[in-house]
């Protein structure tokens, strides 16, 4: 049985699927778009040793920050780490936020074209000639439903949105309708569920603790390791700001609220997507204990 474990960030997936896979005996697949760089850990609440020591995990930094990844390369890495994992379990735990990683996996992507240099390379000189907002706008004219999944002015999924659409006529998005994503009936979707202003609460206190944490330090080190600003990994909430900060165009006051709020956000579009897949079985999160979740989970098992 695959178990697809889900919600907004901050909403207690972790330690959750921590519990889940250690009561059955399981291996965690991260389906999360940035754990699995290298160097992003405090960034991407990635889990941590102790708990990595605990359950074994696929796709956390397994990607070099120069690599370019997408859903579509998660999707084939995961393919071979579910079998792997099914040899010796009767289970597999998928756990993360990222909605189009997540689609993927209800949904495989079998229709959509492989890459077309030409259009990649004809969309990277655009770029470099007259900046990312024209690529932007143009797929926010073509797909609008795509760039309300994005984070941002994501270089490599604007580029690849558009090469598909480029090839095809058609919308990236229009390849995962959500009227009809429908899983299997090997696949069961949880999702954590938190009133919005708790939610928001949470992500604030976390914003803080990764500060605290070492989150300036973690982005100064991966830019003194030769990383370029630009990279697809870092066009991500927390860095982009931190980044903003440590090139002197806001102060650390700003940066810090600018990621809250960026994050806040960012939640809230997963929670739009999230609430059309009426398959979802949600755990009221604020009041269930994980003890409760867990058994929860369990009781719908086969």
């Amino acid at each position: 049985m695959r178990i697809i474990l889900l919600g907004p960030t901050a909403s207690g997936k972790t330690e959750l699927s921590l519990q889940l896979a250690e009561y059955l005996g399981t291996s965690i697949i991260s389906a999360d778009s940035r754990q699995c760089f290298s160097m992003m850990d405090i960034g991407t609440a990635k889990p941590s040793e102790e708990e990595l020591a605990r359950v074994p995990h696929y796709n956390i930094s397994n990607l070099s920050l120069d690599d370019e990844d997408s859903a579509i390369k998660f999707n084939r890495r995961a393919e071979a780490w579910e079998k792997e994992i099914l040899t010796n379990s009767d289970h597999v735990i998928y756990t993360g936020g990222s909605t189009l990683h997540l689609a993927g996996l209800i949904q495989p992507f079998n229709d959509i074209p492989n890459a077309d240099e030409k259009n990649i390379s004809e969309l990277n000189q655009r770029i470099e000639n007259i900046g990312m907002e024209s690529v932007y706008n143009q797929l926010k004219k073509v797909d609008p439903k795509y760039i309300a999944r994005m984070d941002g002015m994501n270089r490599q999924r604007i580029i690849r949105a558009l090469d598909v659409w480029m090839q095809t006529g058609k919308s990236f998005s229009s390849f995962h309708n959500d009227d009809v994503l429908k899983p299997d009936e090997k696949t069961l979707v949880f999702g954590l569920n938190h009133p919005r202003e708790k939610l928001y609460e949470r992500i604030n206190q976390r914003v803080d603790l990764m500060i605290k944490a070492g989150l300036v330090e973690e982005v100064k080190t991966i830019l003194d390791s030769g990383v370029t600003k630009n990279m697809q990994a870092l066009q991500t909430v927390g860095y982009r700001e931190i980044i903003a900060h440590l090139n002197e165009e806001i102060d650390a006051e700003t940066m810090i609220e600018k990621i809250k709020t960026n994050t806040r956000r960012y939640a809230k579009r997963q929670l739009t997507w999230f609430r059309r897949w009426h398959f979802i079985h949600w755990l009221d999160a604020d009041s269930l204990s994980v003890e409760k979740m867990k058994k929860l989970i369990v009781s719908n098992l086969n």
